[in-house]
């Protein structure tokens, strides 16, 4: 039997991974969490996104693993990289940092055939107070999310943590993209909104294996992608933050499998 078929499917189509799955995970997400640890000394203004991603293409390769997103669809680069404005999918490239500028790093990578996906926030110098607030609020609407994780309850209960934690702050959720299932495959169902009802859609089960990502938006959610066809942005020029695990259903709630090894998650770890 090949390998990403092991297991079952959900009448939802949510494949249901074997508990030995877990630690092809954690291995996964301990690679990409730990690549994310790393480069926190390299930004600061003056420095390219382009150089913090020859880094990041570098370091795959020193651990023998593969970049999920070189190749795919035609991307050449080994991590996204979004800063101020840019809600998600930014182009490594010739742009400098300057001081203040917040930006995230997302990094996919593939070990042993599983793929471990996160992303965090960076700030280039210093942290302004807006920044600063929106970065906190992104980081703890990624938490409220994953603590609706366990047997039983919905992904629209995930969906509904994150979007009433985040308004209640006065700020938007970005509906427009979304968290993924994910295992040995990059994308898989389900997709995993990051607003909703509770009680709502699939119910998790134990074995299922996805990203939560909350895109968090200082203004309006609405955002527009440029000619490039991968760069969104906020459409009121507002700033974006975003933070993102990959996780596991337990039986008894979550695993995380791109935990800090280093402790570095918040960019206020310094």
């Amino acid at each position: 039997m090949d390998e990403r078929n092991k297991g079952r499917l959900t009448k939802d189509g949510i494949r249901i991974y074997q508990p030995g799955d877990f630690a092809g995970m954690q291995a996964a997400g301990d690679l990409a969490a730990g690549i994310l640890d790393q480069i926190a000394p390299l930004v600061e203004p003056g420095v390219t996104t382009g150089s913090i991603d020859d880094a990041i293409t570098r370091m795959v390769e020193d651990a023998g693993a593969t970049s999920a997103t070189i190749g795919y669809k035609g991307y050449q680069h080994a991590s996204c990289i979004s800063v101020n404005h840019v809600v998600c999918h930014g182009i490594p490239g010739e742009k400098r940092l300057k001081d203040g500028d917040i930006l995230n790093v997302d990094v996919t990578v593939i070990v042993d055939g599983w793929f471990g996906d996160t992303s965090r926030m960076y700030v280039a110098g210093k942290l302004s107070r807006k920044a600063e607030r929106l970065i906190q609020v992104t980081h703890d609407a990624l938490f409220k999310g994953i603590e609706a994780v366990k047997p039983g309850n919905t992904f629209g209960d995930i969906g509904h943590a994150i979007q009433s934690f985040v308004e209640a702050q006065r700020m938007s959720v970005v509906r427009d993209f979304c968290g993924h299932g994910l295992g040995r495959v990059f994308h898989a169902p389900p997709n995993v909104l990051h607003y909703g009802r509770p009680g709502t859609g699939a119910v998790l089960e134990p074995g299922m294996f996805f990203t939560i990502e909350p895109m968090v938006n200082l203004g309006r959610p609405e955002t527009k992608v440029l000619s490039d066809e991968w760069t969104a942005v906020t459409r009121d020029k507002s700033l974006s933050a975003q933070y993102e695990h990959s996780v596991g259903v337990t039986e008894t709630g979550v695993e995380i499998f791109t935990l800090s090894p280093a402790g570095k998650f918040h960019p206020t770890w310094v």
